[in-house]
């Protein structure tokens, strides 16, 4: 038999495959259904938007409070009445004067200050000293440290060596501190201070705090110091200033002064290395003709949070201002007094501002990436809701393919997250949230548009490898707050700080969380350039700037969404119902030697070995139903609704423990309009028959072909014409009954009068329509009414073979008769198999039934047939008291000499007799004679049950094996 071209069957014989459900006719079902839970879950929905709208408002309320805050006098300009040339009364005025510090920064400068420039020395803790090693020579040793008289060195080198010396020794100019006494005396002077600069747009903080000013010389007297007294524009200073010895220190090369000056920040206190130098110069090649000087300067107060960028070089001009001074002496003689005086540092004059601070964009970043992420767990717990619940697998079981799955689903999250991006995008303009006012709307929804997409193709990636709602939602959640963690911590740093390469910060934002905390730090950056100039936010012709990070945050967003979409969709695929239970065991299968399982094509049936097919003399009926199959599966079209061929599974030993044989060779035919019954205790492998047969696991050996198709490799054609009732619901909570029949029906290609028509009979012939149960929302039904829903729906639509795995589980007596009539009248037309551990149940449904014990196939054949075969026997039931059990014994032995006793309790004995030897007259005849002699309580004769016939060929088995 050709599985690949038996597509039609035997219409004649009631087969056949029925039409496959039309993608229109899926993407249909799968909408209309989402559309309802939807509707029912609007509160959840509701609550997901608010989660934006509500960080917009705690945004804007902050703004306002910060605002608020520095609206206050403390931050605005200081005022003063004063009299103006006399005038009476007197006039308000405000500026600078009147100012603190903090009120300074709103305050117009019309005439900035004036200042002198300034040297970074050390401060006297850190100033180098000799270390361990004796590396670099001629520092002092840390005795200096406890009079903190340390010297301020500073190393040097160069081509010219002479020279180089000789310029440094005029660096410095020895003068009484006592001359000292206003602006102008102590700007001629090498000055420094160990106080970072600022940016105040007043002063240097050197003249405003209690740190004193350094003047470097060449030598110090202990304690020298004096205090001066002068006015920096209108501020009265009056500033100690010490004496710090310049230390000039020759070294070799650049390279050692770069060890020098990098052995250790702030090391002092502790011993480490030999801490800071003031400055360092490479002289290179100058001479007296050229001057070519490298100045080197600390650069490590430029990564301190609160000092911008650009007052790194605050400090500079004084080391080079000095350097050129002392080149000039070389060149003209200490004595001829030419020198280039850097009088004083001022800053262009500043207008009157308003202290704001834009924290909406500021914070933006960190807190809108949490937003966007916030949708990833969402539409991650959704799929993988429907992966724990089966349900997703019960839809592609009844027709529903992988296409329209997530053409629906994709469409569905997309809408879901565009609507509440743009919701929370209008809802911040609408309050006056900067980061999107200022910025062109169009790179925003590009951006996040771009984003959502990516976001939702992971959340299909990512659910292909959860099986577990909490798992799921946990690793979600932690990874969207880890990762925003890291990228703002990161990202912010790198760009910031200009010191990591930018084509590493690219590869960095390959990761989707980097990338759109990027894209977001982009957006609020020019949202804040925005609010602090008045120049617009970001437009399109800003992307062309190298500095803008935006356009490649675009690019990486849609490649990777190129890239990934067809990896997710292959995932999802693998791990779906007919495939490996995890992506990763695909793997795992690709690098396995020797696969687990094989495809019996027919021209291996002649090559199978002698010992594959297990031939025990009293099991004619398995032989019987083996060359069957065998008929049948040389047949171009067999006719039959379910073929099995030697089908086998085996379950690997895990930790130690042994392998387990579930199904073992079962090999079986079943013909439309028959109904099949599978008994067998529990572990007998019905199952995991069952699983295999409706594509839950792939079988280790053999075949099974539904409808000619082979479920190794037409499980999507077999699924168009399958119904399956699993042994657990696999049901929507918020759907009702009538509400799943519709979707399922939908998917068996049911639609209007048709529809509507098929899932009143179901819902009727399951005793649903009773007490409006079908419109009742299925968390509220009992284990019962659930039960009665999963047959209905196996049983809608078209489907010609249908899987029954205990359908009357937990059914009440007038539920289990009323289903038994619904099976009764569906199986007219289709193949039903069934498993069940009622035999009542096997009897009223099933046309033919088999036993498994132990995996493997014990007996088959119609319910008289096999009470005819292993039932011939009565069984006669006798209570009497204890006393006269020995006299029942007798009678029962004159009745038949072979009689077997299978049950004795507390005066209650049963025996087996052969129908051939006793006659049921003569068992009734010899039971009154012997009730004239002996007192009887109770006795009766009975034919043989299936449930003796189950009870015998189970334990039969058991033993056998126990004995093998």
């Amino acid at each position: 038999m050709e599985p690949s071209s038996a597509g039609g069957g035997s219409a004649a014989a009631g087969g056949g495959a029925s039409r496959p459900p039309s993608f229109a006719s899926q993407t249909n079902a799968l909408l209309r259904k989402n559309l309802i839970f939807q509707k029912r879950n609007r509160k959840a929905t509701i609550r997901l938007i608010i989660v934006p709208i509500y960080l917009c408002l705690l945004l804007s309320i902050l703004q306002r409070v910060i605002n608020n805050l520095l609206d206050k006098p403390k931050y605005k300009c200081g005022c003063k009445c004063v009299n103006v040339n006399g005038s009476v009364p007197c006039q308000n005025v405000c500026g600078i004067q009147y100012s603190t510090l903090d009120q300074a920064g709103s305050c117009p400068i019309p005439n900035p200050p004036e200042w002198p420039v300034l040297l970074q020395v050390p401060r006297p803790e850190y100033r180098a000293i000799q270390d361990s090693s004796k590396l670099f020579t001629g520092l002092p040793d840390g005795s200096c440290r406890k009079s903190q008289s340390c010297p301020a060195s500073i190393p040097f080198t160069g081509t010219n060596e002479s020279l180089s010396t000789s310029v440094m020794q005029n660096m410095f100019i020895d003068s009484p501190l006592t001359n000292l006494s206003d602006f102008t005396s102590i700007s001629t002077l090498l000055l420094g201070t160990d106080v970072p600069g600022t940016s105040t747009g007043f002063i240097d903080p050197a003249f405003i705090s209690g740190a004193p000013i350094y003047v470097l010389q060449s030598q110090c007297k202990p304690m020298d110091s004096v205090t001066v007294h002068t006015t920096i524009d209108a501020v009265n200073v009056q500033k100690e200033i010490k004496c710090v010895q310049g230390l000039p220190l020759w070294r070799n090369s650049s390279i050692t002064i770069n060890e020098e000056t990098f052995k250790g920040y702030r090391k002092g206190k502790i011993g480490e290395g030999i801490s800071e130098v003031a400055m360092a110069y490479d002289f290179q090649d100058s001479n007296e003709k050229r001057f070519n000087v490298l100045a080197i300067y600390n650069s490590t107060y430029q990564n301190i949070s609160y000092i911008p960028m650009p007052f790194g070089l605050l400090r500079v001009s004084r080391s080079l201002n000095a350097v050129s001074n002392a080149y000039l002496q070389f060149l003209q003689g200490q004595g001829s007094g030419i020198k280039m005086l850097l009088e004083f540092s001022k800053e262009m004059p500043k207008q009157a501002t308003r202290l704001t601070i834009d924290f909406s964009s500021l914070a933006g970043p960190l807190f809108f990436e949490w937003v966007v992420a916030l949708l990833f767990p969402v539409m991650l717990t959704y799929l993988v809701y429907e992966k724990q619940q089966k349900l997703r697998t019960m839809m592609k079981m009844h027709g529903l393919g992988n296409g329209p799955y997530w053409i629906i689903y994709y469409a569905y999250f997309l809408t879901l997250s565009t609507v509440y991006l743009l919701l929370f995008v209008i809802f911040g303009s609408v309050i006056g949230l900067s980061f999107f006012k200022e910025n062109d709307y169009s790179i925003q929804f590009v951006f996040l548009f771009s984003f959502i997409n990516l976001q939702i193709v992971l959340s299909f990636l990512a659910a292909a490898f959860f099986s577990k709602v909490n798992t799921a939602q946990a690793i979600a959640y932690l990874y969207i707050f880890g990762s925003g963690l890291m990228a703002g911590s990161l990202i912010r740093n790198f760009i910031e700080g200009g010191k990591f390469p930018s084509h590493w910060i690219t590869v960095l934002e390959i990761i989707p969380a980097f990338s759109l905390y990027r894209g977001l730090y982009e957006l609020s950056q020019y949202a804040i350039r925005a609010s602090e100039t008045g120049n617009p936010g970001m437009r399109w012709s800003d992307l062309s700037d190298d500095s803008n990070g935006m356009r490649n945050v675009l690019i990486i967003i849609i490649v990777e969404w190129l890239v990934l979409l067809p990896v997710a969709y292959y995932f999802d695929h693998a791990s779906a119902v007919g495939h490996r239970s995890s992506p990763i065991s695909i793997v795992k299968r690709l690098l396995r030697k020797n696969p687990t399982w094989r495809k019996i094509a027919v021209n291996e049936l002649a090559d199978r070995p002698a010992n594959d097919v297990h031939v025990e003399m009293e099991k004619l009926d398995i032989i019987e139903e083996r060359k069957t199959v065998d008929q049948v599966l040389q047949q171009q079209y067999s006719g039959y609704a379910v073929i099995c061929d030697d089908l086998k599974k085996l379950y690997h030993g895990k930790d130690g423990n042994p392998d387990k044989h579930a199904v073992r060779g079962l090999s079986l035919a079943l013909r439309y309009g028959e109904c099949l019954g599978i008994l067998g205790p529990n572990g007998a492998g019905k199952s995991s028959f069952i699983s295999m047969m409706i594509g839950f696991t792939k079988p280790t050996s053999g075949n099974a072909f539904v409808q000619d198709f082979s479920i190794h490799t037409d499980m999507d054609n077999i699924y168009n014409s399958m119904g399956v009732c699993p042994q657990n619901d696999m049901l929507w909570e918020m759907l009702t009954g009538r509400e799943h029949l519709q979707f399922y029906g939908r998917l068996k290609s049911l639609n209007g009068s048709t529809l509507d028509l098929a899932v009143e009979e179901s819902l009727r012939s399951v005793n649903l329509l009773l007490g409006g149960a079908a419109d009742k929302q299925v968390r509220k039904y009992s284990g019962g009414m659930k039960r009665r829903l999963s047959v209905a729906i196996s049983l809608i639509g078209h489907a010609k073979v249908v899987y029954m795995d205990e359908p009357s589980t937990g059914l009440d007596p007038a539920s289990r008769k009323s289903l038994w009539s619904a099976v009764k009248q569906a199986k007219q037309d289709r193949a039903i198999i069934l498993t069940t551990h009622s035999m009542e149940e096997a009897e009223a449904l099933c046309d033919r039934l088999c036993i498994m014990v132990d995996g493997r196939l014990q007996c088959i054949g119609r319910p008289q047939e096999l009470r005819a075969r292993y039932g011939g026997y009565y069984v006669l039931t006798m209570t009497t008291s204890s006393v006269y059990e020995h006299e029942v014994e007798n009678l029962v032995l004159k009745l038949s000499s072979n009689a077997r006793k299978v049950y004795h309790l507390s005066g209650t004995q049963k025996y087996e007799l052969s129908k051939q030897e006793v006659r049921i007259a003569d068992v009734f005849m010899a039971v009154e004679n012997f009730k004239k002699r002996v007192e009887v309580q109770a006795w009766g004769l009975a034919d043989t049950t299936m449930e003796d016939v189950f009870v015998k060929v189970a334990t039969g088995a058991q033993s056998s094996d126990q004995l093998s």
